[in-house]
């Protein structure tokens, strides 16, 4: 059995991919689409119309409910700022990546000229990272660090691409999800 089959990789259902993202990020079944709509509830009570998901009731969860999901297992996501470069990444102090990146659509084989966004993880496991991408029929392998790295940029160089880092709360805290030559570098927050 090679290492990309005991990687946990939930696919693609419905608009679920938030979900399949943090699930995949976490490498288990934490999270279902019953427990991210009471986390839309818990979100936004009064709402008739819930502004975290899709009125069709299919999904589609915002980025709120990636974070207070996150929030509950003890862990943070923290905003990545795209003015950076992924070379100012402390790699090991990160559990995993979450993007939202456009996505085409498609119905089966034929393809339409629209795009939406799309949510996907990235995580380490077993020394290598890998593409969990819930569209992908398996893990993709993305290799160590240095292909990390120039995965995560190419991902990043798309206009409305997004990334957040999945990190302890304590690393959220202290900032050490930035390299420690960028932090002394630009001060304290990292920022120049």
């Amino acid at each position: 059995m090679s290492a990309g089959e005991l990687v946990f990789h939930e696919k693609q259902r419905l608009e679920l991919c938030a979900i399949h993202a943090l699930n995949n990020v976490l490498q288990e079944r934490v999270f279902t689409k019953e427990t991210a709509d009471d986390i839309c509830k818990r979100l936004a009570p009064q709402c008739v119309v819930n502004p975290h998901r899709s009125m069709l009731g299919t999904g589609n969860y915002d980025v709120n409910v990636i974070m207070a999901a996150l929030q509950s297992r003890d862990l943070a996501a923290v905003w990545w700022d795209k003015r950076r470069t992924v070379d100012s990444l402390h790699i090991a102090k990160v559990q995993g990546f979450i993007l939202n990146v456009p996505s085409r659509v498609s119905l089966g084989p034929v393809f339409f000229p629209v795009r939406r966004r799309h949510w996907l993880a990235v995580r380490q496991v077993h020394g290598q990272f890998y593409n969990l991408d819930s569209k992908l029929k398996s893990p993709a392998c993305i290799g160590g660090d240095a292909q990390l790295r120039i995965f995560l940029g190419e991902q990043l160089s798309q206009d409305v691409a997004e990334m957040l880092l999945v990190v302890r709360r304590d690393v959220e805290e202290d900032g050490s999800w930035l390299n420690p030559d960028t932090h002394a570098a630009n001060g304290a927050d990292g920022t120049a």
